[in-house]
């Protein structure tokens, strides 16, 4: 079992940058692939990036590919989210979710979640 933390939101203007990090308890978190999901205002919790196993595989949804980079450090337990150029409806509650199956597993596979961080975009 894993727990995990976010850590990294806040309210930024258009076009700003903001780092969101998660930090995972346990020994095992490289047997995770780990992904960010995020539940807009008044709308359903939708996913936004994930990463291997391994690191060396990542996928974005179309909205944020070139904006957002997931990066993960396995020494320190870590997953980060660099969000640049960001826009309005990029605001959202971003979580940090874990999942034991493999990178191309179903978004229903992710079984321990963080307790999800705000982000605040203002026009």
């Amino acid at each position: 079992q894993v727990q995990l933390v976010e850590s990294g939101g806040g309210l930024v203007q258009t076009g700003g940058s903001l780092r969101l990090s998660c930090i995972a308890s346990g020994r095992t978190f490289s047997s995770y692939t780990m992904a960010w999901f995020r539940r807009p205002p008044g709308k359903e919790r939708e996913f936004v990036a994930r990463i291997s196993k391994s690191g060396g595989s990542t996928y974005y949804i179309d909205s944020v590919k070139g904006r957002f980079t997931i990066s993960r450090d396995d020494a320190k337990n870590t997953v980060d989210l660099q969000m640049n150029s960001l826009k309005p409806e990029d605001t959202a509650v971003y979580y940090c979710a874990a999942s034991l199956w493999g990178f191309t597993a179903p978004h229903n596979t992710y079984a321990y979640w963080g307790q999800g961080t705000q982000v605040t975009v203002s026009s």
